[in-house]
């Protein structure tokens, strides 16, 4: 029951969708529900996937990516999305650490957000666009998990980088069981994809290779420009690494230009 409180956290947390009301609150659940962090990705990917299916039936693909795209925009509140243009603007333009989190707290948005935001949201659709609807269905199953996984790594191993900040309450240092947790959930998704045949293993690993990779290279930016993470950063690592997921499952079809 109290794993459940926990997940229930999360989903509470990271989403704007409604929880039971016995689950009840405490504030140092928040302390431990990034572990499912991955798991409320799940959540998300259903939602995506269901009106991408939906859609499909009606309209072309790119319209069905869209609005599968909206949908989890609208079911996290924009929520990565957001963090995703608050370092594009930090880490664009701040050259010291105070700065660059002094730009990340500013609710505006700049140049460097808005082109990031656009191009990022521009690439997910196309990408999505262009796999077969079966395959695009498995990759938002794959990809709202395991990027969040990427996410919940930062927790995992390095420091938070404010004093206070949204993410505050995630920022205590995860346990390895913990990781553990959220390592699992993240993966039962994938690996169902491939036992089913949906996805080819050598693209699944492909593309957790990918998500680890962007994970990695985000992380270091923000070592080196802030000395550890924000709420923002965890938002921007999602983001990134849901697109590497993306374009590695549509590139491990073969449908590049000079083919």
């Amino acid at each position: 029951m109290h794993q459940l409180r926990l997940f229930f956290t999360a989903l509470q947390f990271f989403t704007r969708l409604p929880i039971p009301r016995w689950v009840g609150f405490e504030a140092e659940w928040l302390n431990h529900a990034s572990r499912y962090f991955p798991l409320v990705g799940v959540v998300v990917a259903a939602i995506a996937s269901a009106t991408y299916a939906l859609a499909a039936w009606l309209f072309p693909a790119p319209v069905a990516a869209v609005m599968a795209t909206a949908a989890t925009i609208y079911a996290t509140g924009a929520f990565h999305e957001d963090g995703f243009a608050d370092m594009c603007d930090g880490f664009g333009g701040g050259m010291t650490a105070q700065r660059v989190l002094e730009i990340m707290k500013d609710s505006r948005i700049g140049a460097y957000g808005a082109i990031g935001i656009v191009c990022m949201l521009a690439l997910k659709c196309v990408t999505l666009s262009l796999l077969p609807p079966g395959v695009a269905i498995a990759a938002l199953f794959v990809a709202h998990p395991l990027s969040r996984l990427a996410a919940t790594a930062l927790i995992w191993r390095l420091d938070y980088a404010r004093d206070e900040g949204k993410a505050k309450p995630l920022a205590q240092k995860m346990g390895n069981t913990e990781f553990a947790i959220a390592t699992m959930c993240a993966l039962l998704p994938a690996a169902v994809c491939g036992m089913a045949g949906w996805l080819s293993w050598p693209a699944l690993a492909a593309s957790l290779l990918a998500a680890a990779a962007a994970a990695y290279w985000l992380a270091q930016k923000c070592v080196h420009r802030i000395g550890g993470y924000t709420g923002d950063c965890l938002g921007a690592v999602q983001q990134v690494s849901e697109v590497a997921i993306y374009l590695c499952l549509l590139a491990s079809l073969g449908h590049g230009v000079w083919r």
